[in-house]
């Protein structure tokens, strides 16, 4: 198996420093994959802090029982950040986390390792699961969806322009031999597409919208800012770094919802009564112009920052 590469962790400072992080604090990094951000953390916490790791990626979990098992600081929690309020049960932690950090999206080693098939640019076995033993790998997706709810996948997901045509090719593609492999799957959706932007291959966004499908990204990140509030402390603070505008835009708005009243509506004389839940922290945070040199995976990389009202309950 190939080891992966280095993973430099996205907006470690920015980050860091909106959470406000003590050193007595509790903090939750909900998304440890190799452990940038949560080794950040420890070096602002003192002996007297905590830090739960969550990961749903076997072999993350298995970096962070290497790595930070013997640091009687952590606690490690192998699953989703769909099931945070779980998490905060099982770890007695539900309602005192001071920081919970969400860094979505899918880690360097999980691209970089070909066995894992999230690459459209080194050829393996097409799963692009995050937990490879939980769910249906993309190549058994692909072999039994119709092509209307391919091309479905691919737009509202991928937010490609050839949706159609692209599953039109992958369907008289897979008539012929399974799409077992990524570098089938890259070549099918070259074709389909065409030449893309200089710097980009044609099957980028087509493999982001089946993976996110495949592991229900944006509904489990729905979960997790809803259950990510209710397990914070009255000041506590939630960090959530995006990578596409999908998910940006299901951050804003629900931080906006929790924030603000709703929009007045002529039909309503009366506003309705609002208690805001959390109070917005700065504005979007985007990468340096240094970090993006030093590592060209943040570009499309940015932060939103929220603190819950001390008024609010568990």
């Amino acid at each position: 198996m190939a080891s992966g590469s280095e993973h430099v962790p996205v907006l470690l400072h920015p980050a860091l420093d909106g959470l406000d992080i003590s050193g007595t604090d509790i903090v939750v990094d909900a998304t440890y994959g190799r452990g940038g951000h949560s080794r950040g953390i420890l070096e602002r916490l003192n002996e007297n802090g905590r830090l739960v790791v969550v990961d749903q990626d076997p072999e993350a979990i298995s970096h962070a029982r290497e790595h930070l098992g013997n640091d009687r600081r952590v606690t490690i929690w192998h699953g989703s950040f769909a099931d945070l309020d779980l998490m905060a049960r099982e770890t007695e932690v539900d309602g005192r986390v001071n920081g919970l950090l969400l860094d979505l999206g899918v880690s360097s080693p999980q691209l970089d390792s070909p066995e894992r098939g999230f690459s459209f640019r080194e050829d393996g076995p097409l799963d692009m699961r995050m937990n490879p033993g939980v769910g249906e790998s993309a190549a058994d997706w692909l072999a039994r969806a119709d092509e209307a709810d391919i091309a479905r996948v691919i737009k509202e997901y991928g937010e490609e322009r050839f949706a159609r045509r692209i599953a039109r090719s992958i369907v008289m593609a897979r008539a012929d031999e399974p799409i077992e492999r990524t570098a089938q799957l890259a070549a099918i959706v070259a074709r389909a597409a065409g030449p893309s932007p200089a710097g980009r291959h044609p099957a980028t966004r087509t493999f982001q919208g089946i993976r996110i499908h495949i592991n229900d990204e944006l509904g489990a990140l729905d979960r997790a800012l809803e259950s990510g509030m209710a397990i914070l402390a009255p000041g506590g603070r939630m960090a959530v770094i995006s990578f596409h505008s999908l998910e940006d835009r299901r951050v804003k708005l629900a931080f906006r919802r929790l924030s603000s009243p709703p929009p007045a509506s002529r039909r309503m004389p009366v506003a309705p009564e609002f208690t805001p839940r959390l109070r917005l922290i700065g504005r979007k945070v985007r990468p340096s112009e240094s970090e993006l040199d030093a590592n060209p995976r943040a570009r499309s990389a940015c932060l939103r920052i929220a603190e819950k009202l001390s008024g609010d309950s568990p």
